[in-house]
């Protein structure tokens, strides 16, 4: 099959099967006589094998480790287990920064009048220099902390 066809059938896209190509993500396939690449089954699997981990958020180089070790028959299982719980911890702290920032714009947005005054806690927070906006969001986390 063609580009196109492998990039309908794995659901990544024409660019992107190019993109994984030139980074060596994905092995490059054979091409015809007159140069266009042919994708087979093999190639498609392993397309929707990164599609896949990108769903799920795993980086580039954690996936190049995944194919490797997919195709790896020889592999360990504890390998594969130790790339996933890293992710899940990577994971788990960007949720977590993410409430964090969450709570301290709904903690700004809270003490926002809302009117017509020009005095505003959220454009004060984010026109602050570091050390003031260390502290609003210390104050945030505090409150936050109280709260629940």
């Amino acid at each position: 099959m063609n580009i196109g066809e492998a990039a309908a059938a794995s659901g990544v896209s024409a660019k992107m099967i190019r993109y994984y190509e030139s980074i060596g993500l994905v092995p490059a396939p054979l091409r015809s006589e007159s140069g266009y690449r042919v994708y087979g089954e093999a190639q498609v699997h392993i397309l929707r094998f990164v599609s896949r981990a990108r769903d799920l958020g795993f980086p580039l180089d954690q996936i190049r480790e995944l194919v490797a070790l997919w195709r790896d028959r020889e592999r360990a299982s504890t390998d594969v287990k130790r790339i996933a719980l890293d992710h899940v911890a990577a994971l788990e702290d960007k949720a977590r920064r993410l409430q964090a920032m969450a709570d301290t714009l709904r903690h700004l947005a809270d003490h926002c009048h809302g009117d017509a005054r020009p005095d505003c806690p959220i454009l004060d927070d984010l026109g602050a220099d570091g050390a003031v906006t260390r502290r609003a969001r210390l104050r945030s986390h505090l409150l936050e902390r109280r709260r629940g």
